[in-house]
């Protein structure tokens, strides 16, 4: 059946606005084609699209600050866009919103190596920001799954961690400075180069809010020398239940590893079919990796190994050059990539205390028999950072519906066994309804409060976060307010 057409109100109010943002920007800044603006209509949560009414693909600070001034005036919402990357529908448009998009935003503006600093525009890559450095010396530490593609200004976003953040601390621990758009077009500059800023820790808040509260475009990074060495062990168990048992007890004994990763059997056997990286047949393995000089290293090691075997492990397996590093790492750096190969899924990202591990991935395996629906984990263990991936068929009618109702479950016991319901994808509009899971109405209303003060009118990255019905009452409020 033919889609009805917009009334001449609609199409009258999105020709001026689209006229309004070509005259404030360049001509090449703005698209409005239908056909084009399809491009943007999902980010990497891709069960759920919606084109937005336009995009706009500025190329600086002053650019956004013009753009959303004219849009504050217009009261049009806002969607920020990193690279698109979010799993958790971050940077998903309503179809009355005008998408930014950051990607042309991607240079490094200052580098000071004595001070450990960088500071870099919101579009630019991940792992582009440890290419600028590593020739003298230097990292980013924080190494999302997706660094080769995510923006620093959607890692502040959603305060991404990575594999690494066990010992390094996740995005808000590496971010010294950021300039901040505000919706009606003002720009902040929160911290700087130094190792702390005066008054009140507002970089704290920024970091993390998912685009409610300003749009960030640039960063000033925190920079970590490269360590002398590196080197990971792989483990094999017999079960989830022992593996993370194994890792309660790692950290347990003081050890701080750079990385322990885990990863169950379905997706070792996809990751194998992928990658082909030699990995034993087991039901659970972890990845650990610890750094430091040689002595330091080989100390670590062999703690880590003598905890291992008081779990009977299948497999154990310690790099011994930096190419069996690489052949160790290899599967779990095409973790997502892999399980692709295999249908559709859902990657969730809640977050439980080290000690949960065992009992919680028992309960994970149990709700898979009763969903109907296989369940493959893989994620950071050494911090309690879960990754189920939901395997589901998108053509089968109903398994979409199944899988969210799994994942919603899995995520209700993260906070049951006392964690939460994010620990770096954040909670755009795939959680947003379960923020009362977690947090009681007066919690919640001190949060949107803060939204209040930045951003009034309720304009910046709609329908996520909050619960639908609090976040669209709080807009309705804001519009009656005005009239």
């Amino acid at each position: 059946m033919d889609m009805p057409l917009p009334d001449d109100t609609v199409l009258a109010r999105r020709a001026a606005i689209v006229a309004g943002l070509a005259a404030t920007l360049p001509a090449d800044a703005v698209i409005s084609d239908p056909r084009e603006v399809l491009a943007y209509e999902c980010d990497a949560l891709s069960a759920y699209r919606c084109p937005p009414l336009a995009v706009l693909l500025p190329r600086s600070t002053a650019e956004v600050s013009a753009a959303l001034a004219f849009l504050h005036r217009e009261r049009v919402p806002v969607v920020p866009r990193g690279a698109g990357t979010s799993l958790a529908g971050g940077s998903l448009p309503t179809a009355d919103s005008v998408l930014v998009s950051l990607a042309r935003m991607n240079r490094v503006l200052d580098c000071g190596l004595a001070d450990r600093f960088i500071r870099v525009e919101a579009g630019r890559t991940n792992l582009s920001v440890t290419g600028a450095v590593e020739g003298q010396g230097f990292f980013y530490a924080p190494d999302p799954s997706s660094q080769l593609a995510c923006a620093i200004g959607g890692n502040i976003a959603m305060n991404a961690g990575g594999a690494h953040c066990l010992k390094y601390g996740v995005t808000t621990n590496n971010l010294l400075g950021v300039t901040l758009v505000l919706m009606d077009g003002a720009v902040v500059e929160l911290g700087g180069h130094a190792p702390d800023a005066a008054g009140l820790d507002l970089l704290g808040v920024v970091c993390g809010s998912e685009g409610q509260l300003g749009i960030v475009t640039e960063a000033t990074l925190r920079l970590c020398p490269k360590p002398e060495g590196a080197r990971p062990i792989l483990i094999g168990f017999a079960s989830n239940e022992v593996a993370g048992a194994c890792v309660a007890d790692i950290i347990r004994a003081g050890i701080l590893p750079v990385a322990i990763e885990f990863m169950d059997r379905p997706c070792i056997e996809a990751c194998e079919a992928f990658a082909h990286a030699g990995y034993p047949d087991c039901e659970a393995l972890l990845i650990v990796e610890v750094e430091g000089g040689g002595a330091e290293i080989a100390a670590q090691l062999a703690q880590v190994r003598a905890i291992a075997e008081t779990h009977r492990p299948l497999a154990l397996r310690e790099s011994q050059s930096e190419a069996e590093s690489a052949g160790i790492w290899l599967g779990r750096k095409a973790a997502f990539g892999a399980m692709g190969q295999l249908g559709d899924y859902m990657c969730l990202d809640g977050v439980i205390p080290v000690s949960a591990l065992a009992p919680v991935l028992g309960r994970i395996g149990a709700m898979s028999r009763d969903f109907g629906l296989r369940v493959a984990n893989v994620f950071h263990a050494g911090d309690g950072n879960l990754h189920p991936l939901i395997l589901y068929d998108a053509n089968k009618p109903g398994d979409l519906e199944t899988c969210e109702a799994f994942g919603a479950a899995i995520l209700k016991l993260c906070v049951e066994a006392g964690g939460c319901l994010t620990g770096e994808h954040g909670v755009g509009v795939e959680k947003r309804d379960l923020m009362a899971v977690q947090f009681g109405p007066a919690d919640l209303e001190a949060q949107m409060r803060v939204k209040d003060v930045f951003d009034p009118d309720w304009l910046l990255n709609p329908a996520k976060v909050f619960p639908l019905a609090a976040s669209a009452g709080r807009r309705s409020g804001a519009k009656a307010a005005r009239s």
